[in-house]
């Protein structure tokens, strides 16, 4: 079976290059983006559609014309404080918080928010259920699950820094009898 990925279109926090509000939209740009990944997207097969409950991904799936089901454990990381800020301002606001962060982000659960680890249990359990499910399935998500996806694959979070999501790319993982492997990656 195949996990189809499908990373939200530029968003207007994109721009801003801060961690992403849950209400941030799509620009003009990222909506143009979307409409050529729905071209790409016409070559493949898939049932079941997810989607993440943030605006990004929701408006992603309305501009791909598709329908589906909300999936909280497919939603980005959650910042926590760092939510809207660009990277020199959470490292001036939370000194300490930020340099916790940046020396262990794996277990570091940054306040009101998640670490990396704790999103890759809680998409570990979603991808646990899709196999079960056993059909081409279509994601609709954010550059984190991706790489936390990408990283399930090789059963360890550490990879997690290994991989990247342009928006609007398309990114395929396959599952066949128990073995897993990436068969495209941040395609265009």
């Amino acid at each position: 079976m195949d996990i189809i990925m499908i990373r939200h279109g530029e968003s207007e926090d994109n721009i801003k290059k801060v961690f992403s509000n849950y209400n941030t939209q799509l620009t003009e740009y990222g909506k143009k983006q979307i409409t050529r990944t729905k071209e790409s997207l016409k070559k493949y097969e898939f049932g079941n559609v997810y989607y993440s409950p943030l605006t990004r991904t929701n408006e992603t799936r309305q501009y791909l014309g598709l329908e589906g089901v909300k999936e909280p454990r497919i939603a980005e990381i959650d910042f926590g404080i760092f939510t809207g800020l660009a990277y020199e301002e959470l490292t001036r606001l939370y000194p300490l918080e930020s340099k916790q962060w940046i020396e262990d982000p794996y277990t570091y659960s940054i306040l009101k928010g998640e670490s990396i680890n704790t999103v890759y249990k809680r998409v570990e359990e979603f991808l646990v259920e899709l196999i079960l499910k056993d059909k081409n399935t279509l994601l609709i998500t954010h550059e984190g699950i991706i790489r936390i996806i990408c990283s399930w694959v090789f059963d360890n979070p550490a990879y997690f820094f290994k991989f990247k999501a342009d928006n609007g790319s398309l990114s395929i993982i396959s599952v066949d009898d128990g073995y897993k492997f990436i068969k495209k990656l941040n395609y265009h």
